[in-house]
């Protein structure tokens, strides 16, 4: 039985930090609000404070607890690695016992655990696009024609797809024999924002000769639920996600999307042992292109002569789990890229899972920042590996009035292979 750990199971972690304000210079939130209880040492105090019962649950405290994207830039600077990002999540399900779900919380339950209703959502918003949205002139992306609850009207937004990925396609894609077999965990932005960066991972594995399988029973991993503070509906969806694993034989389990390889690999393993014989089979499309000498084959194209100048934007739950290099080997050998560093490629983009929707200000704000970055690198695309990070960079350059779009590295792959 799924379950994650409570607030007390951190007690002796909580105690690890020594308050000494290393994670003030590293924190997102913190650079743009200037406020302590912002940070990761304030959290954890307040953390410590609400398991004493020193504290009581209102409106500043709770505004505090919610003021954290959870990108772990914090546990990456810590001399004593406390994970905050896990003691803040637990934090929020203990609000969440205490209080009740926000009207928020409560929605995204609702709607992550009903797949029936987000295929409904994704189809009617396909259909009715140009009802519902305008596009952003000029830019990439669109925008609400008509107010809806917790999306600012001046956020940009990918296009939903009238068709899901999932429903496009078989649930096994034979390939070559002697190749592995991977099931592809599509996650949700995939299936119902970029299905186009879906196809292309189709393509870069068909290049190689990999059987893949696409099971229509999958669900959302329930990162958005952990941001949300949500326990019972990430317990829910990773149950349903381990009945799937266990239905099929397959290599490898492959995500394109930084979140999704962070909630099954990181946060499923801690809700009991059943989920540690997968672990190990998890593992992002560029680390296992990679594995597989996919640089080699692309490196061996013809150049174009005119190359596209091309920088790369780190997904925190990527960053956090030491993948890094493979995205960046994949990037400079394609033939038609001309790879640039920008500055501060490893710093959060501000989305945060749900975090974006409660602060949304304050997303702006550090959006801002990788939007500057970008632009000084002089690149014309940003790439990355997290269809929730393309939709915050996008967003962000839109604010900015930058010419640049954001796109997922699978993208840039599919341009080069053949058909």
């Amino acid at each position: 039985m799924a379950k994650l750990k409570n607030l007390e199971d951190f007690r002796d972690e909580i105690d690890q930090c020594v308050k000494c304000g290393c994670c003030r210079a590293h924190c997102p939130v913190f650079g743009a609000e200037k406020h302590e209880g912002r940070v990761a040492r304030g959290k954890i105090a307040l953390a410590d404070a609400l398991l004493s019962d020193d504290v009581e649950m209102e409106d500043r405290f709770l505004l505090d607890m919610s003021q954290c994207l959870l990108c772990g830039s914090c546990y990456a600077q810590c001399p004593n690695k406390v994970h905050t990002e896990d003691i803040v999540a637990a934090t929020r399900r203990e609000i969440a016992g205490r209080k009740g779900l926000s009207t928020f919380g409560k929605g995204v339950g609702i709607v992550l655990k009903n797949q029936g209703l987000m295929n409904l959502l994704a189809k009617g918003g396909g259909v009715f696009s140009k009802l519902l949205f305008k596009k952003v002139p000029d830019q990439s992306g669109l925008r609400l024609r008509f107010p809806a609850p917790f999306i600012s009207s001046d956020r940009t937004l990918p296009p939903l797809t009238a068709k899901p990925f999932r429903e496009r396609h078989a649930e096994i894609i034979p390939g070559d024999t002697g190749k592995p077999t991977v099931l592809f965990f599509t996650g949700c932005g995939i299936n119902y924002m970029y299905p186009d960066s879906g196809e292309a991972l189709l393509k870069a594995l068909k290049f190689i000769g990999v059987t893949v399988l696409i099971p229509k029973a999958q669900v959302c991993c329930g990162v958005p639920a952990v941001s949300a503070g949500a326990a019972n509906t990430v317990e829910s969806l990773a149950e349903e996600n381990l009945a799937v694993f266990k239905q099929h034989n397959y290599d490898y389990i492959i995500t394109a999307c930084a979140s999704c390889h962070s909630g099954l690999s990181q946060i499923y393993p801690g809700m009991g042992e059943e989920f540690n014989e997968y672990r190990d089979k998890i593992k992002d499309i560029f680390v296992f292109l990679v594995e597989q000498g996919f640089a080699e084959k692309l490196a061996a194209l013809p150049k174009v002569e005119k190359p596209i100048r091309v920088t790369y934007h780190d997904p925190c739950h990527l960053r956090n789990h030491g993948i890094s290099k493979e995205p960046r080997e994949i990037l400079k050998a394609l033939p038609q890229v001309d790879y640039v560093e920008m500055e501060a490629a490893g710093t959060c983009c501000g989305l945060g899972g749900t975090y974006s929707v409660y602060h949304y200000d304050t997303s702006k704000k550090i959006g801002a920042k990788k939007a500057g970055f970008i632009q000084e690198s002089g690149a014309e695309l940003v790439a990355t590996d997290c269809p929730g990070c393309i939709l915050q960079l996008q967003d962000s350059i839109n604010h900015a009035g930058g010419r640049q779009r954001a796109v997922h590295i699978l993208d840039l792959v599919a341009e080069v292979l053949p058909d």
